[in-house]
């Protein structure tokens, strides 16, 4: 994922009510906007904005289906944040090794 996609996923999920709709739809399936739009404290036309960003951000896909809108969640963007975020989990794992030795060699050097 380039630099300005991952900016764009994180940009998305820095505003709290569209993270309310990422938790809301991480259970898995398609929900409807009404429903979505009935589950926070916004106007409808407000709701459909925040599932724009997330939609551009690669978050979200839309589709109709008779009278009703429904998203469901991307897995392909969180996916590419958990790898982005897997190189530091291989940094912060090998320093706080290195620590743990450090501090083992320590307690044995003391008396």
């Amino acid at each position: 994922m380039s630099a300005t996609a991952l900016s764009d996923v994180f940009g998305a999920l820095a505003d709290r009510h569209r993270l309310a709709i990422v938790e809301k739809l991480r259970t898995g399936g398609e929900v409807p906007v009404g429903e979505l739009a009935s589950d926070l404290p916004l106007t409808a036309p407000a709701v459909t904005h925040h599932i724009r960003v997330l939609e551009k951000a690669g978050l979200v896909e839309r589709r109709a289906h008779r009278q009703q809108r429904l998203i469901r969640l991307r897995p392909a963007a969180l996916e590419a944040v958990d790898d982005w975020l897997g190189a530091y989990r291989t940094y912060w794992s090998g320093a706080l090794d290195r620590l743990e030795r450090e501090l083992q060699s320590r307690k044995k050097e003391t008396p």
